[in-house]
Formats: structure tokens, C-alpha cells, sequence
């Protein structure tokens, strides 16, 4: 069993609250579900207005897909998140 995991770290600019900021993750965080299938969660940052952290993770039986999968995930937070990503990283493990 592989365990593809990501850690996405991004700037919101442009919210005025706490609110706003919570629904763009909820969005995000629902977009990655519904057309990856993967569990995606708020992971830290919470508190902070202008900054959010993700983590995502999907299973499969290969490395090279789950990492496939992720590296386009990252690609539609990239292209419709209106964000820009700070840092990222995508790390599968064997168990």
C-alpha cells in the first residue's frame, strides 16, 4: 500500500475576514475531493487571514500514480485558487 501525501502552503490576498478566508478553503478542499478522491484537510494556519495550510493524501498500489495525481491537483489549486502558493511538497510512503 503507497501513501501519496501533499502539503500545500498559500497566500490569500485579498480577504477581509476569517469568513472569507474559510470559505476558499472549504472550496478548494471540496474541488481536491470531488475530482481527485482524496482526503484533504486544513492542517494549520487556521488563525492566520492571509495564509492557509492544506494537506492532502491518497492511496493507491503505485507511487508513480499517486504522485501523478497529486502533481495534478497542485496544478488545479494553482490555475483556479485565487492564491499564490508559497510552498509545496508531495512525498508518498510505502507501508
Amino acid at each position: 500500500m503507497i501513501v501519496s501525501m501533499i502539503q500545500i502552503i498559500f497566500e490569500i490576498p485579498d480577504v477581509a475576514s476569517i469568513k472569507d478566508k474559510r470559505r476558499i478553503i472549504l472550496s478548494v478542499k471540496e474541488k481536491l475531493r470531488r475530482k481527485f478522491h482524496m482526503s484533504v484537510a486544513e492542517v494549520d494556519l487556521q488563525d492566520s487571514l492571509t495564509f492557509a495550510q492544506i494537506g492532502g493524501a491518497l492511496v493507491s498500489n503505485s507511487r508513480q500514480y499517486g504522485e501523478t495525481v497529486l502533481q495534478k491537483a497542485f496544478a488545479m489549486i494553482e490555475h483556479e485558487v485565487p492564491a499564490r502558493i508559497q510552498d509545496y511538497k508531495i512525498h508518498s510512503e510505502e507501508f
